[in-house]
């Protein structure tokens, strides 16, 4: 089974998110770093949380690998992109690994 990777961008308080950067530089890096070693990426942005309820999470991205061997030299790659995250963001992301089941 592939190998995933979710970043989620909760909102709080006195927290800023910038999806122009995000969109047109950030995922750019993630591309040019990381990937040769990425099957496919979505960029889900936060609208709504349920009905009436606001967006808990600016936005989630959801990576996906092929194997072990290619997540693990993704994430080799991956300093650049770390280090731009507080150039459209004072988030600090949460980070899921798992298992693509479906």
């Amino acid at each position: 089974m592939p190998n995933t990777l979710q970043v989620l961008y909760p909102i709080s308080d006195d927290t800023n998110f910038d999806y122009d950067y995000y969109l047109s530089t950030h995922m750019q890096l993630v591309g040019e770093h990381m990937g040769p070693h990425i099957d496919r990426t979505l960029v889900t942005k936060g609208l709504a949380g349920g009905p009436d309820v606001p967006p808990g999470f600016y936005a989630v991205a959801s990576i996906v690998f092929k194997s072990d061997e290619a997540m693990g030299a993704a994430m080799k790659a991956s300093g650049p992109v770390l280090a731009d995250i507080p150039n459209f963001t004072n988030v600090k992301p949460l980070t899921l690994i798992g298992e693509a089941v479906g």
